[in-house]
């Protein structure tokens, strides 16, 4: 694969699809499949032949189009968008692409949902067929892999990527660029990728709706990254619950293969990069990069203390990059348009954009894509919608079971790394869950606990014991049968917990307990003190206002 043969390459699928008059794009993503877009595509496809427009109007199966709550989604050349779509509206949709927009289908765009969202991760979601390597090359794709290796050293690549400003997105914001450099100038015999697609928040599916929408774009960053680093092998590191993304990133790499994008001799050169995929089994705790690798290895997928670190000692004791989905994603637009593009897009300690996963208690649940420092008001009012039903926003739990629970004093907050650590939350991944008034926050907390419970290694004390005291209590807690001591013995666990795990898991699976318990103190106080559940969740489920 050489420049020349890229572009014609792109040229061709420029002009095959130039010779539609119209086309229609069907969401074939995890979502709207869940709600039989498929169904909704087959129909398209035989009115299509019914009218003998297979010359004159393509359909498209694409990736996620964001708002989730209104699937099926489809979308015509001319701008317009339908929600809610079943197969019997093919054929309305087909009269539509020539003549008005059906009212009743109609799903707006031209509201703050689409309009305030940067789209950098998701510019290719909604748009391109993520099973065709040639729709992804159309739209700039495998781009920057050429550029980096007909043009750039791997120091220059790392550079870039140092001046962009770019963070870890996989919860820690770990400066993307140092990470890179360290794995560069540590010493050994080989050296390894790993993308870490091991999304196990619960309301979290960023990382799912990426490879499933455009898994290409993975595959550059890695390839990027490879070249940057010196590595030679690869892994990507996905859950076995994901089979949609798995099976079109198997496609994805088979296709590479196939074109010469990976395997040996890269675009005639000397880089050479292969890359494997390894399904987890549903272990939470192997996100954490310690134990991912122990798993990749085929052992049990457990922490170890660091130092050293993977960047030194990583998969079989080699130096070893890891980065997230979304990290890797990010690589290929930076090297397009520069470290400095980049850097003038988020706040002056987060630079960029973040993808998150709006769920729970919000009007528009979906995958959003905004720059970093937007409030959460935001995010939740403008972009989410609001509450449903006429509801009062309660809070918003934010990271995950690692992340903590945001009050409404909090929503004109900028999201970004620096103000949730302050607040008591973490980035996460970006999952992002709202809840309203009928949200008990002590039950919150227990559910998150009694995940993070479940999800122990069981390596360490701390956390194999900890969390389950912890849940024991707030168990006894939500039963309307606590006492202050327990409240208190509750706050001295979660310090413990906080400063003596081994692994991230144990070290902030007490952020939902600390942040509810300092924002939520008054809800602590009625279970313990006067035996009720001011939303009518615990105990025997009575409402507040009801005698006991």
């Amino acid at each position: 694969m050489t420049p020349e043969e890229l572009e014609q390459i792109s040229e061709s699928e420029h002009e095959a699809q130039g010779k539609f008059a119209h086309r229609v794009n069907v969401c074939v993503a995890a979502g709207c499949l869940s709600c039989q877009s498929q169904s909704v595509k087959d129909a398209l496809d035989k009115d299509i032949t019914r009218r003998g427009w297979e010359g004159r109007c393509q359909t498209k199966g694409v990736g996620c189009m964001g708002l989730c709550a209104e699937g099926p989604l489809v979308s015509t050349d001319n701008g317009t968008m339908y929600k809610g779509v079943t197969a019997a509206d093919a054929p309305e949709i087909l009269d539509s692409v020539e003549s008005s927009p059906i009212e009743r289908l109609l799903c707006p765009t031209d509201v703050p949902f689409f309009q305030r969202q940067k789209k950098i991760v998701l510019e290719n979601s909604g748009i391109i067929d993520a099973e065709r390597i040639e729709d992804y090359i159309g739209s700039l794709g495998y781009g920057a892999l050429i550029k980096v290796l007909t043009e750039m050293t791997p120091p220059e690549v790392i550079q870039e990527v140092v001046k962009s400003g770019l963070r870890g997105r996989g919860g820690a914001g770990y400066p993307t660029g140092l990470k890179w450099s360290t794995v560069a100038k540590a010493a050994g015999p080989a050296k390894f990728i790993i993308c870490n697609a091991d999304e196990g928040d619960p309301g979290a599916f960023m990382d799912r709706s990426v490879l499933e929408s455009d898994p290409h774009r993975v595959l550059e960053g890695m390839l990027i990254a490879a070249y940057a680093v010196g590595a030679s092998e690869g892994f990507i590191y996905v859950r076995a619950e994901y089979p949609l993304a798995i099976k079109r990133l198997r496609t994805a790499i088979r296709q590479a293969e196939r074109m010469g994008l990976l395997g040996t001799s890269i675009c005639g050169t000397r880089f050479s990069f292969r890359i494997d995929l390894r399904l987890g089994a549903g272990a939470f705790v192997c996100g954490e990069e310690t134990a991912l690798i122990a798993s990749v290895e085929g052992k049990r997928g457990t922490p170890r203390p660091r130092p050293p670190y993977p960047a030194q000692e990583g998969l079989f004791g080699e130096p070893t990059l890891i980065n997230n989905v979304e990290t890797f994603a990010n690589i290929s637009p930076i090297i397009r348009n520069g470290g400095d593009w980049y850097a003038k897009i988020g706040t002056e300690k987060s630079k960029g954009t973040k993808v998150f996963a709006l769920a729970g208690r919000v009007q528009n649940t979906g995958l959003v894509e905004v720059p970093m420092g937007v409030t959460l008001r935001e995010i939740v009012f403008e972009i989410g919608g609001g509450i449903p039903e006429g509801r009062k926003f309660k809070a918003v739990q934010t990271g995950g079971p690692s992340g903590g629970c945001l009050p409404a004093e909090l929503l004109d907050m900028p999201v970004d790394y620096e103000s949730l650590a302050r607040a008591g939350s973490i980035m996460g991944s970006g999952g992002m869950i709202v809840m309203d008034e009928s949200s008990c926050m002590v039950d919150v907390a227990k559910y998150f606990m009694d995940f993070c419970m479940t999800e122990s290694c069981g390596k360490c004390v701390p956390c194999r014991v900890g969390t389950y005291q912890m849940h024991r209590l707030l168990e006894s807690i939500t039963q309307l049968e606590g006492t202050p001591k327990d409240v208190a013995l509750l706050t001295e666990l979660c310090d413990l917990l906080k400063n003596t795990s081994l692994c991230g898991l144990g070290q902030s699976a007490p952020n939902p307990v600390i942040s509810t318990m300092r924002s939520f103190a008054d809800e602590y106080k009625a279970h313990v003190e006067e035996r009720r559940c001011p939303a009518g969740v615990c105990g025997n489920h009575r409402n507040s206002e009801e005698p006991a």
